[in-house]
């Protein structure tokens, strides 16, 4: 273990105590008439219940040849950066409207520095996913973090307009760590799928969730 490394650790975990937000930039669906459902400062919720069936608060409408849709959120927080000069007005898809100020959980940071210092290897189209039958059978025998992988390891099928294509990997070689899709559910381009570790790294990564699990309330 480097000092660099030491030092790497150190400052994000300085990052995410002096500024432990998430911040959610939320933009017009489409083009149209847009009116705020809320205010500068006021607080959001998100969805709830067993199957997030309630919605979340209402952040703003949008009206686009007389059919209203009403945007809500999707998480908690505060909200700011509010463009109060555009309710009532008309605005591009894509525009920025609001920003949602999370405080992040424990776990939320724990999980947002995992992903800066795994390899996060992404989807590469919008598909289905699952793991080959070779990883499959050997996280199901010892779990996820006993599967040692490296660049050219078929890991995982994707499925895609009833046609499956072995996917191969092509990051540095590590265990798997994180697993962060559901075998068979439809993940965006570009989302992660895993988070690779080196097992050099493995002990360091440990620390440091010791260390946010000691020391966040």
């Amino acid at each position: 273990m480097s000092s660099s490394q030491e030092i790497h650790f150190d400052e994000i975990l300085s990052r995410y105590r002096s500024d432990p937000y998430n911040y959610v930039d939320m933009h017009a669906i489409h083009t149209g008439k847009v009116r705020f459902l809320v205010k500068e400062g006021s607080e959001a919720e998100g969805a709830s219940g067993e199957w997030m069936h309630r919605s979340g608060t209402r952040l703003y409408e949008i009206d686009r040849e007389r059919n209203t849709k009403i945007i809500t959120s999707k998480t908690n927080g505060t909200i700011s950066a509010l463009r109060a000069e555009l309710d009532g007005q008309f605005v591009e898809a894509g525009e920025k409207l609001l920003t949602i100020r999370h405080p992040l959980k424990k776990k939320e940071i724990i999980e947002a520095i995992l992903q800066e210092v795994l390899f996060l290897f992404e989807a590469p189209e919008r598909a289905r996913y699952y793991f080959s039958l070779d990883i499959q059978s050997r996280i199901d025998q010892k779990g996820a973090r006993s599967v040692f992988i490296q660049p050219g390891d078929e890991i995982i099928t994707m499925s895609l307009m009833k046609r499956d294509t072995p996917v191969y990997y092509t990051g540095e070689p590590g265990i798997i760590h994180s697993v962060y899709f559901t075998p068979g559910d439809s993940i965006d381009q570009g989302k992660p799928l895993i988070g690779v570790c080196p097992e050099e790294k493995l002990s360091l990564v440990q620390k440091v969730i010791t260390r946010v699990k000691a020391e966040w309330e």
